[in-house]
């Protein structure tokens, strides 16, 4: 027998409005900044897909790794009866999570977060499916504004994928752990995925494919403003720039223009220097040690700490104190 569906959107009215103010406001700093969520239209997730098996980017089969081979034991010391994922896409890595918490007998119920409807509502229909019984409860929304709205529940295991809190700059990063401490309960974990630092080359490199996938991607995010604020970037006026700071101790993505140029922008003109740089993304690299403070800070106690066979990549598992 299926279980009960629900999806609850918050995305409706104002998804428009709140990537204008963010782009004006990006674009009107003295370094010029996008925010990294504007890659992921229909182009973008499927070059993003394409990253994610290219032979330079690890993250994703080192996470893939880890799910598979330690997803009992992380449920066991989860106790976890409900699945939260905030970015859930497709589920495709935390079906291992999935299998091992319906081979215990208590899989109750899937909560996937996602800004795409569509995706929500396939994966919705297709685990109810595989899993008769389980209710899921979709929300379609952006994890850094809509986490109120996330169900009341018991024995939760938040699963923060993919690496992507390090896509935060370490303030955000430091509000969304406190906030999400809020949310949980006493017999609540999370489980958080982060790049671990490793040898330079190999972190640029899987920034830098030699397919030009990621550049593709990267531009991706120019496409996007033009459709959504009716802007004219030129996207063969930008070049693809990756590279470590070590200072910082992440990798940063930047656009940068090939000519002096000026682009309209929802209705305003922003004029670009030949050479002049905009910062799309950063992905922070960790220590077990960051990671042991950060989550200390936030009210969280580490509890498990998982790596893949070559020590590129965390899964860690965290409860409140």
């Amino acid at each position: 027998m299926r279980g009960a569906i629900r999806i609850d959107s918050y995305l409706c009215g104002d998804s428009l409005e709140s990537i204008a103010d963010d782009v004006r406001a990006g674009l009107s700093r003295d370094f010029k900044e996008l925010a990294p969520k504007y890659f992921y239209d229909e182009r973008g997730s499927q070059l993003f897909d394409r990253i994610t098996s290219l032979p330079e980017y690890y993250p994703t089969r080192c996470e893939r790794e880890i799910l598979n081979r330690w997803a009992p034991q992380i449920v066991a010391l989860s106790e976890a009866e409900e699945l939260v994922e905030l970015g859930s896409g497709t589920a495709s890595k935390t079906r291992a999570l999935l299998y091992a918490m319906a081979g215990t007998g208590r899989l109750r119920r899937y909560v996937p977060m996602d800004c795409s409807e569509s995706v929500v509502i396939e994966c919705a229909d297709e685990l109810s499916v595989i899993y008769p019984g389980l209710e899921v409860h979709g929300l379609v929304g952006d994890f850094e504004r809509h986490l109120e709205h996330l169900p009341d529940g018991e024995r939760r295991l938040f699963a923060f994928l993919g690496g992507t809190i390090g896509n935060f700059y370490p303030e955000v990063r430091s509000r969304f752990l406190r906030y999400l401490h809020t949310l949980m309960g006493p017999n609540d974990h999370v489980l958080l995925g982060t790049d671990l630092v490793k040898d330079v080359a190999v972190l640029e490199a899987a920034y830098n494919d030699s397919e030009g996938v990621t550049a593709d991607f990267n531009r991706n995010v120019l496409r996007v403003i033009n459709q959504e604020l009716d802007a004219d970037f030129d996207e063969d006026a930008f070049e693809h720039v990756a590279f470590f700071d070590p200072d910082a101790c992440w990798i940063e993505m930047r656009l940068r223009s090939l000519r002096d140029q000026d682009v309209r922008v929802d209705g305003q003109v922003v004029h670009f220097e030949d050479g002049e740089e905009i910062r799309t993304e950063i992905s922070s690299k960790f220590t077990r040690e960051q990671l042991a403070q950060e989550f200390n800070q936030a009210g969280l106690g580490i509890e498990a700490f998982f790596t893949d066979s070559n020590g590129h990549f965390a899964l860690t598992l965290a409860a409140p104190r």
